[in-house]
């Protein structure tokens, strides 16, 4: 079984964004619902119902991201209302494999973009591939503009 790529999935519903953040606490912090439950002070029955419904509350939404590691809900919020996400860098320097990506990343959008125009294309995976490559020129811009003030990397 290959491993999911995390960092390029999109959700494309609520439930899709809830059920991620589960499956990615499952596979990445080895959590099961009831400790996610837990971990946001609720029962497992009501996480449960939430996840099967997609009707968390709003105020529970970052303690369950919080819980499970990531924010695929908070992004396909955010994405439904027109807008782009776009993970904050630390200032530091990119490695030669993050300009390959981007580059990389940019001819898939433009290859993409090209074959919608001349009919080939599906819209939604042109989209997609539009969007992640915003997200990483977004992201460089973001880096340069830190450049001269790099946060502490209190990682390491």
């Amino acid at each position: 079984m290959s491993r999911r790529d995390w960092k390029r999935l999109r959700a494309h519903s609520l439930v899709h964004a809830l059920r991620l953040c589960k499956e990615f606490a499952q596979e990445r912090h080895n959590l099961s619902v009831e400790r996610i439950a837990d971990r946001m002070g609720v029962t497992h029955d009501c996480l449960y119902k939430w996840l099967a419904t997609g009707r968390l509350p709003a105020i529970q939404l970052p303690t369950f991201e919080l819980a499970c590691g990531c924010n695929y809900a908070s992004a396909w919020l955010a994405a439904t209302a027109g807008k782009v996400v776009i993970d904050l860098p630390k200032g530091t320097k990119a490695h030669e494999t993050d300009l390959v990506e981007f580059n990389t990343g940019f001819a898939e959008a433009l290859q993409l973009l090209n074959d919608f125009h001349s009919g080939t294309a599906d819209a939604q995976a042109t989209l997609q591939a539009l969007q992640r490559h915003l997200e990483q020129a977004a992201w460089h811009h973001a880096n340069v503009a830190k450049n001269a003030t790099p946060e502490l990397d209190f990682e390491s």
